[in-house]
């Protein structure tokens, strides 16, 4: 089988790409860096270098594809997200229908089924519909919340003394692992040819409440007792500014705490619980998160 994989060799695109190659599988992967050529090439596979915002490259580079795994990468510097996705998510569409691929597997994400209103989401979502109607076979793969997003909670410990974002309560954050997700989009692409028509496959690692997580995290870094603060979309709007972020992004990763906090972002999720999760589980992360807390 040929595939063609973006996202480079991110956390999830990697692993991906080991396991394609170690079936057997010519893999070819998409990156927007010379400089990491030689990396995709040591893994055993074809790195093809040129940007997703280019139309006509990624329409070429999806040339002679049996399956692609789509995802949208984030770009901090950019001024308006939304379009950005929008563009990147038309680019693929376009490039999908143009070599006429049969079989297609999406990251998108929990929160996807709002369509509008999940901040970041949206753009993961308007890719999903784009597929639908142009009745591409596809698998949508939505994972949970990334547990290495909690990594942003080091410097909040260490310099307030206390976890928080803009959500938080009762409703257990679902949380997922990127090798658990790797792992799925490796069966699901390992299983070709696709069903007829779109899939919805949600990826889950663990579940727990946002103050469960800042015990496990705190009891594993020494700072046992440490709690878990809900702040207003105004105080999270702000910190993420101060951090250095632009509104864009910062408007975006407000609005999906808020999707959040109000149980809408995970509703979809619940009412169609997969059976089986990842193997990683918060134990687990709360060391890697420690290993990080002491590093810094």
């Amino acid at each position: 089988m040929n595939y063609v994989i973006t996202g480079s060799i991110g956390h999830i695109s990697k692993p991906l790409v080991q396991q394609l190659v170690a079936a057997g599988n010519a893999v070819s992967v998409i990156t927007s860096s010379s400089e990491r050529v030689a990396s995709i090439e040591a893994l055993g596979a074809t790195a093809l270098v040129g940007s997703i915002e280019d139309a006509a490259f990624v329409t070429q580079s999806f040339a002679g594809a049996d399956a692609v795994y789509l995802m949208i990468p984030p770009k901090w510097d950019v001024a308006d997200w939304y379009p950005y996705q929008q563009q990147v998510a038309n680019n693929y569409v376009a490039a999908v229908k143009a070599n006429d691929v049969k079989n297609v597997v999406v990251l998108s994400s929990i929160g996807a089924h709002m369509r509008q209103g999940a901040g970041p989401i949206d753009g993961v979502a308007y890719l999903e519909v784009q597929l639908i109607e142009a009745g591409v076979n596809a698998v949508f793969l939505r994972p949970s919340y990334f547990f290495y997003n909690l990594f942003a909670q080091i410097d909040l410990v260490k310099n307030a003394g206390i976890f928080g974002s803009n959500f938080g309560g009762d409703e257990k954050l679902v949380l997922v692992d990127t090798n658990d997700i790797a792992a799925v989009a490796a069966e699901v692409l390992l299983a070709l040819p696709l069903a007829s028509g779109q899939q919805i496959r949600y990826i889950s690692s663990d579940e727990a409440t946002t103050q469960e997580i800042a015990t496990a995290l705190g009891k594993a870094i020494g700072k046992e007792g440490t709690p878990w603060v809900v702040f207003t979309d105004e105080q999270a709007y702000a910190g993420l500014k101060q951090a250095g972020l632009p509104d864009t992004i910062a408007e975006g990763y407000t609005t999906l705490g808020k999707a959040l906090r109000s149980g809408e972002l995970q509703a979809d999720y619940w009412a169609n619980r997969p059976t089986t999760q990842g193997s990683v589980k918060l134990a687990q992360f709360a060391q890697a998160f420690a290993a990080v807390y002491q590093s810094k």
